[in-house]
């Protein structure tokens, strides 16, 4: 199950990156590509500094790319350009309704 989890998170970054990759121009690109590409490597470190273990990161993290590409249609800039408070929160709202359920399909 948790093989499965990790290549569901890591097909949601791919996702995520190439949408970022596809849609983003301009002098937005490379510190939107960095910081989507450190996140990552910086939750892992933040999950062994507090001591805690990464597997609920790691479900948060697939909820959250999975909702973004499933609210902005596999087109991430959309969220900031034309998403509204109304985008917004329908990925929030899907990222945790998602979370939630893999959370109990995991647990």
């Amino acid at each position: 199950m948790v093989v499965a989890l990790w290549a569901l998170c890591g097909a949601g970054w791919v996702a995520v990156l190439a949408g970022l990759r596809r849609g983003v121009h301009g002098p937005a690109r490379g510190p939107s590509l960095f910081a989507h590409t450190a996140t990552p490597a910086a939750v892992v470190l933040l999950c062994a500094h507090v001591g805690h273990g990464n597997l609920y990161a790691t479900i948060w993290l697939a909820a959250q790319w999975w909702a973004l590409a499933i609210v902005t249609g596999l087109r991430p800039e959309r969220l900031v350009t034309s998403g509204g408070p109304r985008r917004l929160g329908g990925w929030l709202a899907l990222t945790a309704v998602l979370a939630f359920a893999a959370t109990r399909t995991v647990f």
